[in-house]
């Protein structure tokens, strides 16, 4: 798995996922509460769904299936699936790997080819997305926009592969996953020796060409400079906060600081070890990270990475499972689970948005937070 080619834990962790109706209407229950269909076991506010079907939701880590063998997405998508992506409320999906090595240029093609191939082939509920306009027509549409992007720069062989991938479709890369590559380092290497020239190179060119600048794996000083380095906003599309969980995943304030000032955005993740170190481990734990951002840079600078599927990690099978959890160092602090409780389903946008609206966002704000800031930072950052 860390070997010549190194694959993250989105390309190796295959799983099947529950059954869901698709929506046919919001039968009344009780204290103005809705199901989304029938066979829903929760209900929510008419606030709550509201909002999620008006707001563009984008989730800016979003893997359209932690399943990447070839049995998966050489067939059609299966009614269930269809079903589930439909009932979710989300519009923008950022499938995103990670894939490091000296065959990474290769991997990537193949990965790259067969996603896009897939989406292609179920376009009854997706469509690609080249241009921050798509996610808006797709949300007319009612379909469900991919993003294509990667989670390490590794198969930037030459700084003129930024425009080859370009161009190819790849519209968001990550400069480092977690450890050290030709741009910088990650996040959790012993040193870290911020941007290389080679990484400042590429930057440039991501700059040029219209391909966002992710930051997520990166290491402190890796961050801190691709922020500085970059001329227009980037992302830090799927971490959190060290000031409520000290992780080294996780972002300092000085760089969610430095980020906001440049008018970047930061993705929330739901992924347990990076919520919180002690249970319990709830997505209230994970919208402190929210409130956290806000108050730190503001409404306008905060969105949702959950950094997996629709349908979370913790039903996998128990050798993928043990294989994802053997993959990564100690320092990634793996418990019991992996999900967060009350963000592990389909319907987790519509659970989020009943915690912000206990929390007195108002309805502007929780459309910015689902998918509005990041919808304006892809808009300032591709051409």
């Amino acid at each position: 798995m860390q070997l010549d080619k190194r694959i993250s834990r989105r390309r190796v962790l295959g799983r099947g996922t529950a059954a869901i109706a698709a929506v046919t209407g919001f039968p009344m229950i009780n204290l103005g509460q809705y199901q989304l269909h029938a066979a829903s076991p929760k209900a929510y506010s008419k606030r709550s769904i509201d909002l999620v079907r008006q707001s563009l939701v984008i989730d800016m880590l979003a893997p359209i299936k932690l399943d990447f063998r070839p049995d998966y997405f050489a067939a059609p998508l299966s009614d269930k699936d269809a079903a589930e992506f439909r009932a979710s409320g989300i519009t923008g999906f950022h499938n995103a790997v990670g894939v490091g090595g000296k065959d990474a240029r290769a991997s990537v093609l193949e990965w790259m080819n067969g996603w896009q191939g897939f989406a292609g082939r179920n376009s009854h509920v997706f469509s690609l997305v080249g241009l921050a306009s798509d996610l808006d027509r797709a949300k007319r549409e009612g379909k469900c926009a991919v993003i294509m992007g990667l989670q390490n720069s590794d198969h930037f062989e030459t700084v003129a592969d930024v425009k080859t991938f370009y161009q190819l479709g790849q519209r968001c890369s990550q400069l480092t996953y977690n450890s050290q590559n030709r741009l910088g380092s990650g996040s959790t290497d012993r040193v870290d020796g911020g941007i290389s020239d080679y990484g400042a190179a590429i930057i440039k060119a991501m700059n040029e060409v219209g391909m966002l600048v992710d930051v997520s794996h990166s290491g402190d000083k890796t961050t801190l400079d691709a922020i500085d380095i970059s001329t227009k906003p980037i992302a830090i599309t799927h971490s959190n906060c060290r000031a409520l969980n000290d992780h080294p995943r996780l972002k300092r304030d000085e760089a969610i600081l430095a980020l906001g000032k440049k008018q970047g955005v930061m993705g929330i993740t739901g992924v347990r070890n990076f919520v919180s170190a002690k249970e319990p481990t709830t997505i209230v734990e994970m919208v402190n990270h929210i409130d956290h951002v806000v108050k730190l840079i503001g409404v306008d600078h905060v969105g949702i990475g959950s950094d997996a599927d629709l349908n979370g990690y913790d039903d996998m099978p128990a050798d993928q499972y043990k294989m994802l959890k053997g993959g990564y160092k100690e320092s990634y602090a793996f418990r019991d689970k992996l999900d967060t409780d009350g963000f592990d389903q389909p319907m987790k946008m519509f659970d989020l948005t009943e915690e912000l609206i206990r929390r007195k966002y108002s309805d502007a704000n929780i459309a910015a937070i689902l998918g509005g800031n990041f919808r304006r930072l892809l808009g300032d950052a591709w051409i």
